[in-house]
């Protein structure tokens, strides 16, 4: 009867509400509505002149007849324009599809064909790239259907460039600063659409739902630990999962946009320096970008930046590296599909007593799940058993929770296979530590198989750059007469490092610190690694050239011995 009693009780408007990103823009004007909301060099707004901007924006869609679920697409750098698309887009109750600016045109056609978008949002910046592929659209496609071309002009420095009549700015002082949104009947209504970075593929459109997008910006500003009134600097791209989510999460802590056209290290320091930014996210190779500035480039940091940083494992070494510099670091792991991060590693105060090299290896690790998952585990596919928490044994990552994607636009099917057996299968292989933590191994494809042996490219790559001269490196697989596939390291040098690094030289610092059976067995230097528009290492790019290289016979005389002599030796325990 007591259930009977309590099950009966209505929902009504008074407890409950749609969950919505966007509600947290309303309520920083209510709250901190002269409170820095947004700087952008000398252009600066406060939250209530955001929210302004972005009622007058969504009104100016309506009035462009943009409908419920309508595609609005932008193609532009961390500029105030970008922000305020990831709210005054769902305003109007359309679905945000944020471009990634590194791609090319024929890609970015392929998005807009694939989405369907109604109106087309262009920095001035790529107003030349955006000719060519409005250009491809009007050739290929079959009913001529365009969206609608609106330019984003600087809005510190206006240029005047265009792409037809409309501009960003246009819109704005035409638009209706009493506008209320457009009602969240359902909140697993989609709010976003993020296509992923199709290295091997197509790109295939992630669909985010206003739950999931709520959920994961509260995880993420728990998780991470943001108090109130943060001043987050925008190293990481607003088209990468919305900028993890940190697009509505500033608004929800009342913080302040740093907003950065280009991500140099001088526009980093100085942004750092003269508005003492207190948050950043970005991919390891930033890392890169702060160590190797000229000294010109630099500026004091005189209080701890927090760094989240993820897109790929970053090196303990490179850890290591960068927190004398001023810099706090959270490592996280995500992908497009868990609409950005969905495991945090966590730092515990007891770890704070161990050596540097101790902790830049603990933080190297991925961690544990966001709050929004309802469940994370590693797991042998063939047989669904979760692997024993030893920090060996290698299975793929599986996530459930409200955090992941809705599935994939227009594919079923690719949605099935990655939904299987009530889990979303990543595609990245890892261990679980004994207390619970794990840490990425690779990517399923990417492990190298050496005489029965499985080889963690990862844990080369991570040897490699403790070596002084080393920038970066990457480690695949390379043909093998005997052991079927072996490692080797392609490596790109430090411009500053004394002498040149010889092939031998790193072989020989790997064998020190690495078991041989995983010690690459060719070196190959390049300038610098081949990457994705996202920024990720073309590792299919660089096994393709691995394929043709061939062993010398001392080298391989070398790998066999070993291998003979560990043969042996088992034999002899037995």
């Amino acid at each position: 009867m007591a259930f009977e009693s309590m099950n009966t009780l209505p929902k009504c408007d008074a407890n409950y509400t749609a969950l919505s990103p966007t509600t947290f823009l309303k309520r920083a004007a209510a709250f901190y509505a002269e409170r820095t909301s947004v700087i952008y060099e000398c252009t600066r707004f406060t939250w209530g002149q955001t929210y302004d901007r972005c009622c007058r924006l969504a009104s100016s869609l309506v009035s462009l007849n943009v409908v419920k679920h309508d595609v609005v697409s932008v193609l532009a750098p961390n500029v105030p324009a970008m922000y305020e698309m990831h709210f005054g887009v769902p305003m109007a109750g359309a679905v945000l599809n944020t471009i990634n600016t590194r791609l090319n045109a024929k890609t970015i056609a392929s998005i807009l064909r694939h989405s369907g978008a109604k109106v087309f949002f262009v920095d001035y910046q790529y107003v030349p790239l955006a000719r060519d592929v409005l250009r491809i659209l009007t050739t290929d496609t079959a009913d001529k259907s365009m969206p609608l071309v609106i330019v984003i002009d600087d809005i510190d420095s206006p240029t005047g460039i265009r792409l037809g009549e409309l501009e960003y700015e246009q819109l704005i002082k035409k638009g209706n600063p009493g506008f209320v949104s457009v009602p969240v009947d359902d909140e697993w209504d989609p709010v976003a659409l993020n296509y992923t970075s199709g290295t091997t593929s197509e790109p295939k459109g992630v669909v985010y739902s206003h739950r999931g997008a709520y959920l994961s910006t509260m995880s993420l500003v728990l998780g991470w630990e943001m108090g109130s009134e943060p001043v987050y600097l925008w190293t990481l791209p607003m088209f990468h999962c919305n900028g993890w989510t940190f697009t509505w999460g500033v608004a929800a802590r009342g913080g302040t946009n740093v907003c950065l056209r280009n991500t140099t290290a001088y526009d980093i320091y100085r942004n750092i320096h003269r508005h003492k930014v207190t948050h950043m996210c970005c991919a390891p190779i930033i890392f890169n970008f702060l160590l190797e500035a000229k000294s010109h480039e630099r500026c004091e940091i005189s209080t701890p930046v927090q760094i989240l940083t993820g897109g790929a494992p970053p090196p303990a070494p490179l850890l290591k590296k960068i927190e004398p510099l001023g810099f706090k670091v959270t490592h996280a792991y995500g992908l497009t599909e868990a609409t950005g991060p969905a495991l945090v590693c966590e730092w515990q105060a007891k770890w704070n007593m161990l050596p540097g090299d101790d902790q830049a290896k603990l933080k190297a690790r991925q961690g544990i799940s966001i709050l929004t998952l309802a469940d994370v585990d590693v797991k042998n596919k063939d047989t669904m058993e979760s692997v024993p928490h030893d920090g060996k044994t290698m299975g793929e990552i599986v996530l459930r929770g409200s955090s992941v994607m809705k599935g994939y636009f227009k594919d079923p099917k690719a949605t099935e296979k990655a939904f299987q057996n009530g889990w979303f299968w990543t595609g990245d292989v890892g261990i679980v530590h004994p207390d619970g933590y794990m840490e990425i191994k690779d990517r399923l494809k990417d492990v190298i198989i050496s005489g029965g042996e499985n080889i963690s490219s990862v844990e080369v790559e991570n040897i490699l750059h403790g070596h002084p001269k080393v920038l970066e490196a990457a480690v695949v697989a390379m043909p093998h007469p005997r052991w079927g596939e072996s490692p080797c390291a392609f490596v790109a040098l430090r411009s500053n490092a004394e002498g040149a690094a010889t092939e031998s030289e790193i072989i020989a610092y790997c064998r020190k610190n690495l078991p041989h059976f995983m010690v690459p067995k060719k070196v190959e230097f390049l300038p610098q690694l081949p990457r994705n528009p996202m920024g990720k290492v073309l590792k299919n790019v660089l096994r393709d050239q691995a394929k043709t290289f061939v062993l010398s016979e001392s080298q391989q005389t070398a790998v066999d011995l070993y291998r003979n002599d560990q043969q042996i030796l088992a034999l002899s325990r037995l």
